[in-house]
């Protein structure tokens, strides 16, 4: 776990954990870099629950998920 989240610093590692996240998010949605509208509102969703403790890539990939189908 990081903790990165307490002091709103982002580790190397954190960041990389993040863009493999929002990229393969952005595959499942099909987000299109021309998409930036879409692109930028799921960075901020996946940053709040980052900052908010979900620091897992498994369970940001399933809260983001989950949010999509519902």
């Amino acid at each position: 776990m990081s903790v990165s989240r307490s002091s709103d610093v982002y580790w190397p590692a954190d960041l990389d954990m993040l863009q493999r996240v929002f990229d393969r998010l952005c595959d499942e949605r099909r987000l299109a870099k021309k998409d930036r509208e879409q692109r930028e509102f799921l960075a901020k969703e996946l940053f709040r629950l980052f900052h908010d403790g979900t620091t897992e890539e498994s369970d940001l990939l399933r809260a983001l998920s989950k949010r999509r189908r519902v």
